[in-house]
């Protein structure tokens, strides 16, 4: 990584609240846990938290230590350089003194207190549940007392808690070290600071307010314990670390864990191609999505703050996170880790949260696995990894797929992919309320046979590079292809819009969609994108610019491709309120970030350099997202409608992984050969 900030915010941002607080940083350890805020110190979410843990990595994750409270004590006065919100107010106003912040490669807070100034740093520790906090007095001018105030939560991550009798009041201190659990059931937090002393004065501090719960009409208050303080005097020009951890870190020396993680952060591999901004930034975002899912195995956590490891998004983002990256033995553990859970030939949806077994309420995750899988081998050569422990499982996939699988996944008689099941979401588009599925797509949806041909012609490629066996299959791989791209425009194309339909509802073609023989969804989504940017596309020239002029008229803004076209009666332009409000526009016109991928692919493919040109412009401007939301990273959603404002996850991997994907392979040009 380089040495210079990745990304650094003045005081006309720190020092205004709301501009501070809407800002969030993320540290996270590869075991799905991780230490985040805002800016200005307040928390907003119910996710954020100073230690956060997955209990059984990667999931079970409990918010522990939720915040670290500062006060400086001077000669004649103390300051506090905490931040929350309460009912009503905000206290203490330490934001008030924050005059810089900085992700170097870390977040890093500088106060100014007149004579005083103070530089705090946060780093969440890889491969274990460790953060480090440290305090450097850079100018003062005696010594100078630092109080710090932990302050506990103790629940799922999900949920929130309030003041109750059960909790524990007393903790254990010893060397330097405080040790706390405030419930029986939960691991114990030590918070090792050297050189301290600690004051007792258990007590439940009430109503934390966090604002974005609020908005997403959830409930939003909070009340958290504290057992007491730590003190110790830091001198000028000297630093003190906290180390705050699930295992005893008496004996341990936080410079030392500092070194040896920024060391990890600088072995992260940075594409020339990616050299310049925002390239260093995306690859360090990409980086945190990894974690461990037992010895060998691998995994992509979908989003923070909320969500676990979903195989879909995990095999969207692969490219992007892990061959672009150069990460080979991740991508290689992500592959065995799905691979082992196939079931009548379909990898999980995803794993959930409490380690329960998989869902598999998917019809595209599979797909994409089987065409990530190509992707890898196009990137490394590795046929003997496929070999030795992938083509058995890819066999079965396109065999439970002709024969039929869950949730009526079936080849139908004209070649082409059906699937679904009334009160069933399966494609991306997979919000759901209740019993009511907002997108339920039941039939053929486009992007879904788009994937379908293209895990045939991966397949036939495959066995071609396997040679042996698997290479007297190859030509029935590529009938099975052929039947698919024969019957595909035909079925889709809609000559009266100028694209295709979104969804075929039975073996009919769409025609124009107008009259009583409708027999397709004829509404204006993305979907119709992947048939020019998956690596083997549909169109021929002329259908391909038109499907691109298309998608560029209606759904193409700054931040990704809309959901829905805005001309559509159910489209909705913002995606916030309640959560039936929020779901009910997550696929109706909410922008989706990771979709500007696929279009920049499809834009270079039929425009050439022209569409470089073009794509290097929303390049350009994906910048300025970096720093307005989750720092760094790439949010999950933005509102269909301008300003588009940034919403949900504020780092979601396939949003990172795709701008990744497709400003290396297609706007710098650095796409591998083809398979």
């Amino acid at each position: 990584m380089p040495t210079s900030p990745l990304l650094t915010l003045g005081p006309e941002i720190t020092r205004e609240y709301s501009a501070a607080s809407s800002r969030e940083w993320l540290e996270t350890n590869g075991l799905g846990g991780w230490s985040s805020s805002t800016v200005s110190g307040a928390h907003t979410r119910r996710y954020h938290g100073l230690l956060v843990a997955a209990l059984h990595p990667p999931v079970d994750r409990r918010v522990l230590l939720s915040r670290l409270d500062e006060t400086v004590r001077l000669e004649h006065e103390h300051v506090e350089l905490g931040c929350s919100a309460f009912p009503g107010v905000v206290a203490p106003q330490g934001y008030r003194y924050l005059t810089h912040f900085a992700l170097d490669p870390w977040p890093t807070f500088t106060y100014d207190l007149s004579d005083v100034r103070l530089r705090k740093s946060i780093a969440m520790i890889h491969g274990e549940d460790t953060v480090v906090i440290r305090y450097e007095l850079l100018r003062a001018p005696g010594s100078t007392q630092l109080e710090l105030r932990p302050f506990f939560a103790g629940r799922d991550y999900h949920h929130l808690m309030k003041a109750n009798d059960g909790v524990c009041r007393e903790a254990r201190f010893a060397d330097g070290t405080l040790e706390y659990a405030p419930y029986a059931d939960l691991p114990a937090v030590y918070l090792s600071l050297a050189g301290s002393r600690f004051a007792p004065s258990p007590d439940w501090y009430y109503n934390y307010e966090y604002a974005r719960e609020a908005e997403r009409g959830l409930d939003f208050g909070e009340d958290l314990f504290t057992p007491g303080a730590l003190r110790a005097v830091l001198e000028p020009g000297s630093s003190l670390a906290v180390i705050a951890s699930l295992t005893d870190p008496r004996g341990r020396s936080a410079s030392d864990l500092l070194t040896v993680e920024a060391g990890r952060r600088a072995t992260i591999s940075i594409p020339a191609s990616l050299s310049a901004s925002p390239g260093p930034e995306l690859v360090r975002a990409a980086d945190q999505f990894l974690v461990r899912r037992g010895d060998d195995r691998y995994t992509i956590l979908a989003g923070y703050h909320w969500f676990t490891d979903w195989g879909r998004d995990t095999m969207i983002s692969l490219p992007g996170i892990c061959l672009v990256t150069e990460r080979y033995e991740q991508a290689r553990g992500i592959f065995r880790a799905f691979a082992a859970h196939v079931s009548q030939g379909m990898i999980p949806n995803r794993f959930p949260d409490a380690g329960e077994q998989p869902d598999y309420n998917t019809v595209d995750a599979t797909l994409w696995f089987v065409v990530a899988v190509g992707r890898y081998v196009q990137y490394t050569g590795d046929v003997d990894f496929v070999r030795r422990e992938l083509w058995p499982a890819l066999e079965e996939i396109v065999a439970a797929h002709r024969r039929g699988t869950r949730y009526g996944i079936r080849v139908d008689g004209d070649g082409l992919l059906t699937a679904g099941e009334e009160g069933v979401q399966l494609t991306w588009m997979d919000a759901k309320v209740g019993d009511w599925v907002v997108t339920p797509r039941i039939g053929k949806p486009v992007e879904i046979n788009a994937l379908w041909y293209n895990a045939l012609r991966t397949m036939e490629r495959l066995a071609h590079r396997l040679g042996d066996a698997p290479a007297q299959t190859a030509p029935a791989y590529a009938d099975l292809a052929d039947g698919v791209a024969a019957r595909f425009a035909e079925a889709y194309w809609n000559e009266a819009e100028g694209c295709l339909c979104d969804v075929v509802l039975d073996g009919d073609a769409a025609g124009s969609g107008e009259g009583p023989g409708l027999r397709a969804d004829a509404s204006v989504r993305p979907n119709q994108v992947f048939a020019l940017s998956l690596p083997f596309p549909l169109l021929d020239a002329e259908r391909s610019a038109a499907v691109l002029g298309r998608v560029e008229a209606d759904l193409l803004t700054p931040a990704g491709l809309r959901s829905l076209a805005p001309g559509d009666a159910a489209y909705r332009g913002r995606c916030t309120g309640s959560p039936l409000e929020r779901d009910g526009a997550y696929h109706q016109g909410t922008v989706w970030g990771w979709l500007l991928g696929p279009y920049l692919t499809a834009l270079v493919r039929v425009r050439g350099e022209a569409g470089r040109a073009q794509g290097r412009q929303l390049i350009d401007g994906a910048r300025q997202h970096l720093t307005e939301a989750g720092l760094g990273s790439v949010s999950e959603v933005f509102d269909g409608d301008a300003p588009h404002t940034p919403r949900g996850c504020i780092a979601q991997a396939w949003s990172v992984a795709e701008l990744l994907r497709a400003w290396h392979e297609d706007i710098q040009g650095n796409a591998p050969e083809p398979l």
